[in-house]
């Protein structure tokens, strides 16, 4: 019940009668009288005091005239009725600030407060033979008989219908600790390379509250093993760059090749032993989930359909974060100055002695730096060592967004990275010293409230000595938001010299996603 509802009920009096329903009327009037019967009998001037509430409900204070509260405005659809509670009656409506906050909701104490005040005023007003009580008080009598059939209907349905159903949900309730979410994304998408595929991928989250001060994170995953065209070019050799790329994820979208069998994908647990101090431990945790962070690209459901636009694929290790691993996480904020200073360890190998374990190949370990110092930009000083298939892997990168207002945000990636060793599945020596870069932008609520656009540009892996080009990849798209758990995102991404090989044609691929969120 909104505050503008509630002195409005109190001003036209009839209005009371339709906020109880029968069990609640019982309260006010025991003995099955009228409310005008029960005022004669029951209220006097004499011993009627104000209701004490919460200091959370305090009411407001008198206002000598509806003029003087400051955010109510003659051309309200409520004003009429304010000015005549104050004319009228003398209720207290604003507050000692000046103002009426006719947008915030009423509670059940200050209404049982501010009823018995106009109840308090009636009294007073009775003695004076106000001409223009009488007639509120014909009026309620009117509306009490009119709305009886009403108000006897409306008692039934919350006493014999409503509380059964609302008693068997309280029964069959999921969980009182574990909350469940769940996102599936289905895309069409044809390419100038490969046939036409439509591809899914399902997620279902668990978030289990123990302390209210820690989270259980399960995440479980199936899709349809499906490809699109980039995956399908970067797939047929050595697979360098592609989505599941050996050295760096780099393909097409970032949904494509997800097994048709039902996985645990994310299984980790998150506390605070001190005051701004994250823990996170588990067995299967992402590093994308806590590094490399961007509003403007950094969610394939969302935004950027492409794994390169999702994370530099330099500082986040996709052999690492896509099946995920065992390991920690340390996260800790500054108190006085906008830092918060994160650094992960992650194996992916860590339930196999025979493939290395926790604390051998392949594993990765990071540090990242984010300076906030307002909401409208940030930036990200990052690190990391890793081991994968017997090369030694270590990148810097630079993370940054900016927000330039009207709803236009603009983001940047940078890293520059050294490989060295016999990868094993590539089976040669790998000596590289790649760079990494890639730039966008978004339009956010164009032309209408909750659809954006985004546009981004980027080349991952250049370098001489892997291939015999460099890889570039463009995408664009427009998130139309049909409703709150409904998207619909046409996009189109070209890819040009795919898994840094000369002899790619230009890949020009159409993608049509779409994400149900539950």
């Amino acid at each position: 019940m909104k505050r503008a509802l509630g002195f409005v009920g109190l001003g036209c009096w009839g209005s009371i009668a339709l906020v109880f329903p029968t069990g609640a009327q019982s309260a006010v009037n025991p003995i099955g009288k009228s409310p005008i019967d029960s005022l004669n009998a029951e209220i006097s001037t004499s011993d009627r005091r104000p209701t004490t509430v919460p200091p959370s409900a305090q009411l407001p204070n008198a206002m000598p005239s509806v003029e003087e509260l400051s955010d109510v405005q003659p051309t309200d659809w409520a004003y009429q009725a304010l000015k005549s509670l104050i004319e009228r009656y003398n209720l207290p409506i604003g507050y000692p600030d000046g103002t009426f906050r006719g947008d915030r909701p009423l509670t059940r104490y200050e209404f049982a407060a501010l009823l018995q005040q106009a109840l308090d005023a009636v009294v007073v007003l009775r003695g004076t033979g106000d001409t223009f009580l009488a007639e509120d008080l014909e009026v309620l009598e009117r509306l009490q008989a009119n709305y009886q059939l009403a108000l006897d209907d409306l008692d039934d349905r919350l006493t014999n219908r409503l509380r059964p159903r609302v008693d068997r949900l309280e029964l069959e309730n999921f969980s009182p600790t574990t909350q469940l979410r769940g996102q599936l994304i289905v895309a069409l998408t044809d390419a100038t390379e490969g046939s036409a595929t439509l591809v899914h991928r399902l997620r279902l989250n668990l978030t289990s509250r123990l302390s209210g001060n820690d989270r259980l994170f399960t995440q479980l995953e199936a899709g349809n093993n499906g490809g699109d065209g980039v995956s399908f070019v970067q797939n047929q050799d050595n697979n360098v760059l592609g989505t599941t790329g050996v050295l760096a994820g780099a393909g097409g979208l970032d949904y494509t090749e997800v097994d048709s069998s039902v996985s645990v994908n994310r299984l980790y647990y998150a506390f605070e032993p001190i005051e701004r101090l994250s823990v996170t431990i588990g067995p299967k945790i992402a590093p994308a989930d806590f590094i490399d962070r961007n509003r403007f690209a950094n969610n394939s459901a969302l935004d950027f359909s492409s794994s390169f636009f999702v994370n530099n694929p330099l500082i986040i290790q996709n052999q690492i974060d896509r099946p995920g691993g065992a390991g920690a996480v340390v996260s800790w904020d500054f108190a006085e100055i906008p830092l918060t200073l994160t650094g992960l360890y992650v194996a992916s190998t860590a339930e196999d002695a025979g493939k290395g374990g926790l604390f051998r190949d392949r594993y990765q370990t990071s540090l990242e730096l984010e300076y906030t110092p307002s909401p409208y930009w940030a930036v990200r000083l990052q690190y990391t060592h890793a081991e994968i298939e017997q090369t030694n892997i270590d990148a810097v990168g630079l993370n940054g967004e900016y927000s330039i207002g009207l709803g236009i945000g603009l983001f940047g990636r940078l890293g520059f990275g050294d490989y060295d060793g016999f990868n094993r599945v590539l089976l040669e020596n790998v000596d590289a010293n790649p760079t990494s870069w890639a730039a966008g932008a978004n339009l956010r609520n164009w032309p209408f409230p909750g659809n954006f656009a985004g546009v981004a540009i980027g080349q991952p892996f250049i370098t001489d000595d892997v291939g015999d080009a460099t890889q570039t990849n463009l995408e664009a798209f427009y998130n139309v938001q049909l409703s709150d758990n409904l998207t619909v995102t046409p996009a189109l991404l070209l890819v040009w010299n795919a898994d840094n090989d000369n002899d790619s044609d230009t890949i020009w691929q159409g993608v049509v996603r779409t994400v149900f969120s539950f």
